[in-house]
């Protein structure tokens, strides 16, 4: 790999708030010296030629509104995860071959050395960084299904089908699909992802790529779903993006599709609270919401403030208060716990692939 040793620079840290969990701050925005290839909700993103930095922040939104403070230890907590995944499923079993994907390592160390940063950014990568391959985005979310929630749930009471797939009559919200259904979703630059059917996506990816995407993503999602039901916990709904392997000038646009496995990389984050749907198997109960591993006490409060008419579902979102937060940091440290195994210390490590 080519080591970028002319990209020396500094990072900064800002837009930082206490929380009643100890001194440790929430890191809600970072600068490198590095070209930075786009911000997103949470991620920031830097180019570094043939490899992209992906560097996960503490940042936290909710109906569309990114809030100014944000949920401490959260941007480790979603890396700890993705590298689990990514690390499992890369590794493969007799039974499931390896899933290709993006990642190359979450050390911080070799990560600093590479970028040709100083140690000086230790602390604030450390944990919470991850060195992929680049690559061009495919146009969709693939996202699957095991339980009737969210969107789909919305589509289903209009009409009986969601994503042109029709389902049978009388579904409770909750309620676990016959099988895993893969309904793709546009990637809406603001606002909401809209569902689009199987021949959308075929349209827009030609019917190999289509095909391939869908059927790794029902692999992937059938292999996460057995992994987490062993400790005890459902996985309701989930998203995968999908990349195939670009140059160091490559944008966003994808070329077209190649036969062969190694062109397609599982990418981004993986099956963690902020992409997923996990319920606790033991108090699944269909015909109402499920208590889930993500944002769910943030979402509750901001739904608490809407019946009081105290905000609209419009930014600028409202202050969090110092509950939130910390319910909110629990239920994340909660999820990181239940699904790797491992106590969430283990999350701000600068060690894991590569």
């Amino acid at each position: 790999m080519k080591r970028l040793a002319e990209a020396r620079g500094s990072a900064t840290l800002g837009g930082t708030s206490v929380t009643p969990l100890g001194s440790r701050p929430a890191l809600t925005r970072i600068e490198l010296a590095l070209p930075r290839a786009r911000s997103g909700k949470v991620r920031e993103c830097f180019d570094l030629g043939d490899r992209l930095l992906l560097v996960a922040t503490d940042r936290i939104s909710a109906f569309d509104c990114v809030f100014a403070r944000g949920i401490p230890g959260k941007g480790s907590i979603l890396t700890g995860i993705s590298r689990f995944w990514f690390e499992l499923l890369g590794a493969g079993t007799p039974a499931a071959p390896a899933v290709p994907h993006h990642l190359l390592t979450t050390d911080a160390r070799r990560i600093v050395d590479e970028a040709g940063l100083p140690a000086s950014v230790l602390p604030v990568l450390a944990g919470r960084t991850m060195l992929v391959r680049k690559t061009r985005p495919l146009p969709v979310e693939c996202v699957v299904r095991g339980y009737l929630e969210g969107s789909a749930l919305a589509e289903y009471a209009h009409d009986g089908r969601v994503c042109g797939i029709r389902l049978p009559p009388g579904l409770r919200r909750g309620d676990r699909l016959r099988t895993p259904l893969f309904t793709p979703a546009t990637k809406a630059e603001t606002g909401h992802d809209e569902n689009i059917s199987f021949d959308e996506t075929v349209r827009r990816l030609g019917p190999e790529l289509a095909e391939r995407v869908r059927d790794l993503s029902l692999s992937v999602y059938r292999r996460g779903a057995a992994v987490l039901a062993e400790r005890g916990l459902l996985l309701a709904d989930t998203k995968f993006e999908f990349g195939i392997p670009a140059g160091p000038d490559a944008g966003d646009a994808p070329r077209p599709a190649r036969a062969e496995g190694a062109d397609l990389l599982l990418i981004d984050e993986v099956l963690t609270p902020d992409s997923s749907r996990i319920w606790e198997a033991s108090a699944w109960e269909p015909g109402h919401a499920q208590p889930s591993f993500d944002k769910q006490p943030l979402r509750d409060w901001l739904e608490d403030q809407v019946a009081r008419g105290l905000w609209d579902k419009r930014p600028p979102a409202p202050e969090l208060p110092d509950v939130v937060v910390l319910r909110t940091a629990e239920r994340y440290t909660e999820a990181y716990r239940r699904i790797t195994g491992a106590e969430p210390t283990e999350a701000n490590g600068t060690g894991g692939a590569g």
